[in-house]
């Protein structure tokens, strides 16, 4: 009986064959998500814009003139513009076509809160609206601004995921702006309407 215990204790003991590192699996931890108040989030205003499209409140208040519907400003932008995944304040945001945005759409990034939260200008996301200050959540597993969730006030809640091309800058392809949205501050008030005339 000793010499079994003693041959089961040399047996834990054993140096395991290694593990081939194709079949070693690390999971990623999962997204650190926003947690900004409610109130914060219930800021946005909502403004009378009847007739007014995304296309053009986003070239007007951006300066970048894009033209053709919002999803082609990703494509577009090519040769003209700078384009990336990192937002920036004055870049327009591009939503990709789905079911549901059938042209995509197109937004001002007016504020960085976070490197998973930013606020957005825009309009006809509501129809016949303009929306200034609403709280849009970068929810990609990669932090890339790749699937998006905008803030409903009447829900009280973040909406669908959406997919998105990514940022363009106001500046000539020349290459990505660098640094880190961590990088960038905002500085402005959230309660205050930033929109100019369309």
């Amino acid at each position: 009986m000793g010499r079994l215990a003693a041959l089961v204790l040399l047996a834990g003991c054993a140096t395991p064959k290694p593990v081939p590192e194709e079949a070693v699996s690390v999971p990623l931890p999962p997204p650190q998500l926003p947690t900004t108040p409610l109130a914060l989030l219930q800021s946005y205003r909502v403004s009378p814009g009847i007739g007014t499209q995304c296309v053009p409140y986003a070239r007007s208040r951006s300066g970048i003139k894009i033209f053709g519907d919002a999803y082609t400003w990703w494509n577009n932008a090519e040769g003209q513009y700078a384009r990336g995944k990192l937002p920036l304040v004055g870049s327009v945001l591009v939503l990709s076509k789905t079911k549901r945005l059938r042209r995509g759409h197109v937004g001002v990034v007016t504020a960085i809160v976070s490197e998973r939260e930013i606020r957005l200008d825009h309009a006809n996301w509501q129809p016949d609206a303009i929306i200034t200050n609403m709280a849009v959540m970068d929810v990609s597993p990669a932090n890339d601004w790749t699937q998006l969730r905008f803030w409903n006030k009447d829900a009280r809640m973040w909406g669908a995921i959406y997919p998105a091309s990514g940022f363009v800058y106001n500046l000539a392809d020349k290459g990505t702006p660098s640094g880190t949205s961590t990088t960038i501050i905002s500085s402005g008030n959230h309660g205050t309407s930033q929109q100019s005339t369309p």
